[in-house]
């Protein structure tokens, strides 16, 4: 799709090369700045641990220790002295497991966020050598992605590392199950439920694709107004959110087990109540076969019990089998024992979500998109497509954004500066390039 415009355009590259220069130059003097700060909270935590190893027991008597350091630290800087324990814990435990994580921070090739989803990810390997290798794979992955993938590949890595399978820990954690409400402001008040993986992020789905099917059939009149069909003729106006309808839709069905309002009745078979959630789970072949127990994921984010996978895949329509490469991790084929479209599995094995740097929406919501368009030559093959989500996909059709696939799936991103970034597929298996292997 070629782009036009009918307006001159503003040189104004310049400029903004210099806003993007400075705010990098920013990030990585506060990040050196953080690391400053995490040095000297955990060099605070360790005099309060000195203190308390001194003092006789009991132990209410040495943990004023710890609150008289945390408050002289927390009037000084005008923070709680319970906010100012927490952060001396944390950077405690950051500096003494993960002092390589603290380097990348200090040179300002990470920010905190990603030193924290580290360590909050990686606390779980308690083996020194172990963590350490934990710690350089993840660390070169921080480098160069944004905070929310950097997690969700350390929660990954770390779940395959752990000696307890996740179907025992699921055992014990789905005992504290629950839903519980907490008033806020203004009238409102929060429902918070804990529930297995799976069903959770089933619940959301059904609610967003439900959402989304209110909010396809709504027409736009003369007015401006967004209105929708009842199934009666008559029109409602509807300027809700999808969040907003979303919440509408969770009250409904629980307290009168259908949607109030259903204006897809007469447009879609069945209507709202015919629309049921839909997940993508990753299974590998071992746990599929009941010879392991490690390895299943919803939508490559949250880790699920093995037994709950294998129930799943008994009871869908349809599952693919995804070939990868042995070393690198990427996909090479995908097969379905069901007639479907090839492309499309394979593009959703490969990419996981979207593939603009930093993006998450699953592959299963976005576009298929060429790299390079259709009408500028661009051909329909795996090699030159891949998930883009709606915002992206449009981002790259009406601006200068440019996109290259290169040879091993990773795609080039070019910027209207003519600044590249390489967004990687989702690797399947993790290595170190030398040394001893680690245990993964």
């Amino acid at each position: 799709m070629s782009r036009t415009s009918d307006y001159a355009p503003i040189d104004d590259s310049g400029e903004l090369a210099r806003i993007v220069d400075g705010l990098c130059a920013n990030q990585e003097a506060v990040a050196a700045l953080e690391a400053e700060a995490v040095l000297h909270f955990a060099a605070g935590m360790r005099i309060a641990l000195d203190r308390m190893a001194a003092r006789p027991r009991p132990q209410q008597t040495r943990e004023m220790e710890l609150r008289a350091v945390a408050a002289e630290i927390g009037l000084a800087l005008r923070l709680n002295d319970r906010t100012v324990q927490r952060r001396m814990n944390d950077a405690l435990e950051l500096t003494e497991k993960f002092p390589a994580t603290v380097d990348g921070l200090s040179a300002g090739r990470i920010t905190l966020r990603h030193a924290m989803a580290i360590c909050d990810a990686g606390a779980v390997v308690e083996e020194p050598r172990e963590r350490a290798a934990f710690e350089e794979v993840v660390l070169e992955r921080a480098e160069r992605e944004t905070v929310a993938r950097t997690k969700a590949f350390a929660v990954a890595l770390a779940e395959r590392m752990r000696p307890e399978s996740i179907t025992a820990r699921f055992q014990r954690a789905v005992q504290a199950r629950m839903v519980a409400v907490t008033e806020i402001d203004d009238g409102m008040a929060q429902v918070r439920a804990i529930l297995p993986a799976a069903e959770a992020f089933a619940v959301h789905d059904r609610l967003t694709r439900q959402a989304r099917a209110i909010r396809a059939i709504a027409t736009e009149p003369d007015e401006g107004t967004p209105s929708q069909p009842t199934g009666e003729g008559v029109s409602v106006h509807d300027t809700r959110t999808l969040d907003q309808i979303r919440a509408d839709l969770f009250c409904d069905l629980l307290l009168t087990g259908q949607p109030a309002i259903d204006p897809t009745r007469d447009r879609l078979p069945g209507g709202l109540g015919a629309i049921r959630a839909e997940i993508q789970v990753t299974v590998p072949a071992l746990t599929a076969a009941g010879q392991d127990d490690r390895g299943a994921s919803i939508e490559g984010k949250a880790p699920i019990d093995a037994e709950t996978a294998r129930r799943l895949m008994a009871g869908c329509p349809g599952w693919d089998r995804i070939l990868t490469h042995p070393v690198t991790g990427m996909v090479l084929a995908v097969d379905r024992y069901r007639a479907g479209a090839t492309m499309e599995r394979f593009l959703a094995a490969r990419d996981v979500h979207c593939r603009f740097p930093g993006c998450r929406q699953p592959a299963r919501l976005c576009d298929h998109d060429h790299n390079l368009d259709w009408a500028r030559g661009g051909t329909t093959d795996v090699c030159n497509m891949a998930c883009l989500c709606r915002r992206h996909h449009t981002l790259k059709t009406e601006t200068e954004w440019a996109a290259e696939q290169l040879p091993d799936g990773s795609i080039r991103w070019t910027s209207p500066l003519q600044r590249d970034y390489v967004d990687e597929p989702t690797p399947r298996v993790v290595f170190l390039r030398d040394g001893d292997p680690p245990p993964f």
